[in-house]
């Protein structure tokens, strides 16, 4: 498995949102829920997204894909400058400026909210709830804002998404939660394999040593079995090259050794399988190629700054199950 499709394959939306918005200028509105990962489109109108920190505010307009990547907030108006009117709580309410619920007077019909259902903007949107459902190295090669354009060459199969996705953000039907993960899992491939693969993008070291005819093997090697006790000699021994050979040609194309990549691979595996429920730290030393709890232990804090216990507490607030999790849409345009 190469490692985009290995990233790829621990993404999972579990109870993922999507939701639609009517809108007519003027409009803004700030989304402050803390997901790790949202997706926008524009169906029909045009819509500013402005990124947290001062980025430039990007325009979008129908048939664009837009990524944006939490937890920062971000506003979505008509205008790039426009104040905020409507927030988008972590408690999966839309409240005004001064914290009064809006979203019963909001909800116009299934998945869908806004003030008039003939608004001139309609705008797709979709979100991850939880971190552990992205990879954090995904993440981590992602800008805060990615945009695929509507007539980009090589974004047909995104684009081709999109009227299935206008078709089932307002179905309600039996396993609807089921399709609409699935859908938002297929649209944040689609359009990151699409944008990866531009001319001008700028993807991690990772996803362009895959074409090199000897790290692109080691490193679906080590993606392929993790716990496997590598070592510099039986990685190179398996691609055919000597130690020497691999380690300078693994370091410069992917920018680190590669047992220190391999740790930070298996550090990642373990964190997101430490917030399965019940599982051990014992069995996910196993999983991931340490010998006991003690050595992952080790390993998980020199590398995350905090123990795998540490961790598994503060991965999901108190109280707070899938059903529950924060929510881009308020729970009444669900």
């Amino acid at each position: 498995m190469d490692v985009l499709a290995e990233l790829l394959d621990g993404t999972r939306a579990r109870g993922g949102l999507f939701h639609q918005t009517v809108v007519s200028a003027p409009w803004s509105l700030r989304v402050q829920d803390r997901a790790p990962l949202a997706l926008y489109t524009l169906l029909r109108g045009t819509a500013w997204l402005a990124p947290a920190g001062g980025a430039e505010p990007v325009r979008l307009a129908p048939g664009d894909i837009a990524v944006v990547r939490g937890p920062a907030p971000y506003v979505l108006a008509d205008e790039p400058d426009r104040p905020p009117t409507l927030f988008i709580q972590p408690d999966d309410t839309c409240t005004t400026a001064d914290g009064v619920p809006v979203c019963d007077a909001l909800a116009l019909g299934v998945r869908t909210w806004g003030r008039d259902p003939a608004g001139e903007t309609l705008v797709a949107g979709g979100t991850y709830q939880l971190g552990g459902e992205v990879s954090g190295r995904l993440l981590a090669a992602l800008p805060p804002v990615l945009v695929l354009r509507g007539g980009e060459r090589g974004q047909r199969r995104p684009g081709a998404l999109l009227p299935l996705l206008a078709e089932e953000i307002v179905r309600d039907a039996p396993g609807q939660q089921a399709v609409q993960d699935r859908l938002l899992d297929l649209l944040l491939i689609s359009t990151l394999r699409a944008w990866f693969d531009r001319p001008d993008a700028a993807p991690p070291a990772w996803y362009r040593a895959q074409a090199d005819p000897v790290v692109g093997p080691a490193l679906r090697l080590l993606h392929a079995d993790p716990a496997r006790p590598w070592t510099v000699g039986a990685l190179a021994a398996a691609v055919g090259v000597s130690r020497a050979a691999l380690a300078r040609r693994f370091g410069r194309l992917v920018g680190e050794p590669p047992m220190t990549y391999l740790t930070g691979w298996r550090i990642d595996l373990a964190a997101d399988l430490l917030r399965e429920p019940g599982t051990t730290v014992a069995a996910v030393a196993r999983r991931v190629g340490y010998a006991n709890a003690f050595a992952l232990s080790a390993a998980f804090k020199r590398v995350r700054g905090v123990s795998p216990s540490a961790h598994r507490a503060a991965a999901r607030p108190p109280g707070l199950g899938p059903a529950a999790a924060p929510a881009l849409a308020p729970a009444a345009a669900r």
